[in-house]
Parts: structure tokens; sequence; C-alpha cells
């Protein structure tokens, strides 16, 4: 069984083979088309090779079979076989049978269009053959050598902090096209490359349709356009998927024919869904990959030229963002569903807390590098990286709940706060925590802070007290969440007006105003080590 991780042997072209002066041949009739390809040398001298071609072959003959006086019927005849058997090219040896390429020959060829060649006396068919094979095998290492690379540029790509879009970037790059990954709501997550031309664009947009799983309850009368429309390109797929990027055709137009002609009233029967499909539309070659067992995910790739290459490199990204974009449908993900639902409807978090699988967790804040706020997928492949699918995208911040038995490690591109491990019904404190200290790391610049948990003498006081006497301490200030913000960050950072400034995405001078302010409201030094260290104990309780 063919590797589908190897591309398959590349043909050569016609035009390589002519450049080969140790050969000598020459082009006498048939088209200069410089695509013209041959996938291998074929020596014959039967008057009918038709039975005993392929297709695609340099067919090599000495004339031996030429009867006595031939007319151009004869030759007419021989050369509408070999085109019909799919022939690429004609090569004809002249000597020691014939002294010259017969004319009715080169006409015959003209006329149907066949690359002729004349063989010279001193080159062997057995030389061509061989020069052809070498051909083969060198473009057939250059193309290993492309997919190799190009392997390692999508792997490189995928262990990136937002991998899914260099990913699609790679892809379009090493295929010098397009590349899109749909949603199973056949929306267009990502692309990347020269878009296709709008006909071409909608053609792969019902292409992906056919690779989704069938819904076995759809009626196939009186079904809505969309409905038909799938069923059109499923078709399309079916019946044009064979050759294009290489993707193997699509056996399944007979079940689809059952399908579509099912009784008024009968519902469809499943069908197996196809994991590639394929077609040519305009020029443009359009190839479609489901990702996952049936999560509705689809890789699309439009490009404007094909080689043995393009199908496995698309399938290594495939493969790639099956990984990135899978969602394991287990126990798991049940229980997360049922915490969700139960939430909805009332149950306290630390009854819920059970279903998700952890008795304490971290709160984790992250910032990515840039300015651009994070999307869905960038913080879906945060929460992969740490090891959790409790995400919540939240403005320029996402914060994730992780076990606290997954360790939390730096990660690049990403800024990250994260709080101690605490109990569901402690959840509200961790998340402040994260918080804080993701302030702090973009303060200092670190990668990763987290939240200290190490006992302190304010536990020494009962936590009654200190409520009250933090609550007394910053009454004038506690109306203005901007004052008692700054004062805690600024407080955190030991007086610093620069890292204040950007840990709360303001500017110095305003830093600067607030914390006089408090120090005015508070009637308070703010420069007095002992004032600082009180009203640090009073903010920890806030």
């Amino acid at each position: 069984m063919t590797d589908p991780m190897v591309p398959p042997t590349p043909p050569v072209h016609l035009q390589a083979l002519l450049a080969r002066e140790d050969l000598g041949l020459r082009r006498i009739a048939g088209p200069d088309d410089p695509g013209t390809v041959i996938r291998w040398a074929h020596a014959s001298e039967m008057a009918d090779p038709y039975p005993y071609l392929l297709g695609g072959e340099l067919l090599l003959s000495a004339g031996v079979h030429i009867p006595e006086g031939a007319g151009p019927g004869y030759f007419d005849a021989y050369v509408s076989r070999i085109v019909a058997a799919g022939g690429a090219a004609l090569g004809f040896g002249v000597a020691p049978v014939h002294e010259a390429v017969p004319k009715a020959l080169v006409e015959a060829c003209e006329m149907h269009g066949l690359p002729l060649l004349e063989v010279p006396p001193r080159t062997t068919f057995s030389a061509v053959a061989r020069a052809v094979w070498q051909l083969m095998a060198q473009a057939r290492l250059a193309e290993l050598r492309r997919v190799t690379e190009a392997q390692q540029s999508l792997a490189a790509a995928a262990a990136r902090p937002d991998p899914l879009r260099p990913v699609l970037r790679r892809l379009s790059q090493r295929l010098n096209g397009w590349a899109a990954l749909y949603a199973p709501d056949t929306t267009e997550l990502a692309a990347s490359g020269s878009p296709p031309p709008p006909t071409a664009h909608q053609a792969l947009t019902n292409l992906t349709q056919a690779l989704r799983p069938s819904d076995p309850t759809t009626p196939a009368a009186g079904s809505p356009p969309a409905a038909a429309a799938g069923s059109r390109a499923a078709a399309a797929a079916g019946s044009r998927a064979a050759g294009a990027m290489g993707v193997p055709p699509l056996e399944r137009s007979r079940e689809w024919g059952r399908v579509g002609a099912a009784a008024p009233g009968k519902h469809r029967q499943a069908t197996p869904t196809p994991t590639s499909a394929s077609d040519t539309v305009d020029g443009t070659h359009l190839a479609a990959y489901a990702l996952g067992a049936g999560h509705g995910f689809v890789l699309a790739v439009a490009t404007p030229h094909r080689t043995p290459g393009d199908h496995t490199i698309a399938s290594v990204a495939a493969a790639l963002l099956t990984l990135l974009t899978g969602q394991l449908q287990s126990s798991t993900a049940t229980a997360r569903s049922s915490a969700l639902v139960r939430l909805l409807l009332g149950t306290p978090p630390p009854d819920v807390a059970p279903l998700l699988g952890a008795e304490r967790w971290h709160m984790v804040h992250a910032r990515p590098d840039g300015q651009a706020p994070p999307d869905p997928l960038a913080a879906a492949a945060l929460g992969t990286a740490l090891g959790s699918a409790l995400v919540d995208p939240a403005g320029e911040t996402v914060r994730v709940l992780v076990p606290a038995d997954h360790p939390v490690e730096p990660l690049p591109g990403w800024t990250l706060g994260v709080s101690t491990a605490v109990a569901p019904e402690d959840w509200p404190a961790a998340d402040t925590q994260a918080a804080r200290a993701l302030a702090r790391a973009r303060a200092t610049r670190t990668r990763l802070l987290r939240h200290g948990d190490r006992p302190a003498l304010a536990d020494l006081v009962p936590p009654h007290d200190a409520d009250a006497h933090a609550r007394s301490l910053l009454a004038p200030i506690a109306a203005t969440p901007a004052l008692t913000d700054t004062l805690r960050t600024w407080l955190s950072l030991h007086g610093s007006w620069d890292r204040t400034a950007v840990a709360l995405s303001v500017h110095r001078n305003t830093v600067r105003q607030r914390i006089a302010r408090c120090a005015a409201l508070l009637d308070a030094d703010l420069d007095d080590p002992d004032v600082r260290m009180e009203l640090w104990f009073a903010l920890r309780r806030t």
C-alpha cells in the first residue's frame, strides 16, 4: 500500500529529456507544449500498442511493425490508438529498419497532436529509458527534500504560542496558494495566502460541506437549498476527486445517488463521510481535508499549480491541525457540559466543582505579547498548552482554570499571573490574586509571576478584626476604585512610578496625581515605611 506521507514519483517534462545532449533527441512533429510530461518509457513494435499502454508513456519504436507500402491510413490508425491509450509522446528510431522517419507518420502525429521525437542511430532505446529514470529519480529526490523541509517548517509553526495561523501561513507559502480553516458551522476561522477567484472560492466552500458528517434524519424530499448545495458538492467531490493534488478519488457516487433517489417521506440512510475531496475550477486546484473524527473542522487548500508533493504537505498540515483543534468527546467533556448546565440552573460552584475532576485549582491570567487582544483561536491554544479546556477570553486578558496538579510554566508569547491553589469556593479570591500577579508581571517584564502563599504576620490577627481595621483605614479612598488599585499596585512595586504606569496602562503623571490624592485623603506620609506596611496590610484584606 502506498504511504500517503511519501509523495509519488514526479513525472518528467519532455523538454528536460530533449535537453539531454547525450541523447540527441529532436522533436519533428506535434505541439511544443512546455507542460508535456512523461511518466515512463516503453519500447514496443506492436501494430496496435493500445492494450499494452497505461498512459503517460514515451513509446519507442523502430518501425518494425510497419508493413511494406503502408499508407496514411495505417499511420493514422496507429497514432490514434496511441493517443486513445493516453500516450504522451512517440520516439521513432532511425536505422536500421528505416533511413528516415516516414512522412506519413509525421503528418499523422501533427494531426493528432502527439509529440514525435526522432531518435538518432547512435542512441539506443535503453539509453533513452535510462535517461527517463534518471530524471525521475532526480525529480523525486528534489520533491522528497521539498516535502521534508515543509514538514519541519509546519512542525515549527505548530509549536508556536498561537499555532493555527502560523501553520496555515506556512502551508500557503509551501504550496504557493491559499489555505483556510473552516469551523464546524462552515464559517472561515482563519486563512492565509492569496484568495482564489470568487467562483473557485465558492466551489471550495461547497467542497468542505461534502466532508461534514451526514445527518441520517434529513428528509430526502423537500430539502432546503443549502442541503441541495451540499449534495452537489458531495457529488462533485466524488466525480472530480481523481487526480487533484494527488487526493485519491472518492468512490461514493453510487451511495450518494441512492441517497438522492430516496422516496418522498423517507429518511436518508447514513453513508460513510469522506475524509478528503478535490476539484478543479477555472484552472484552480482545490482540495479539502476533514480534521479529526467527525468534529467538523475542515482544512481547505487552493493552488494555481499541482505537484506530486502537494498532497503530502497538505496531509501533514491536516494532521497537525487535527491535534490543535481536536476536542476530546469523552466523559470529561460530558462532565464539563453537565457542570455548565448546573451552574446555569443555580447550583453553587462548590457542588459543581467535583464534576470537573480536581479538588484544588489555579487561576491563570494571561496577556499575549503585542497590542492586539487575543482571539478565540489563540485563547484555545493557550488552554491546550496549560492542559485545561476551561478558558475565558475576557477582553485583553485570557483567564484559565487549571487543575493544581498541572504545572504552570512560562509560555513563549504570553505573560502569566498565577494564583495560589484554592478550593472552588475560593475561585473569586484566586481570580483577584491572578489579576494582581499579572499586573506585577507586566510591570516587571516577567514572563510568569505567582501569587505568594506563605504564612505572614497578618495571619496572626483574627480575620474579623483585620477586616474591620482595613475598612476603617481605607474608608477615605474606598469609594474611588482607581485610587485603591493605584495605591495597591504602587506599593507592590516598591513605589516605582514607571512600573506602576505600565501595570495600570496609564501615564506616570496620572500615577503621581493619584498617589498624591491618596496621601491627602488618608492624611498619611507615604514615604514612611511603617505607613506603607500598614496600608499594605489593609489592602490585602480588600
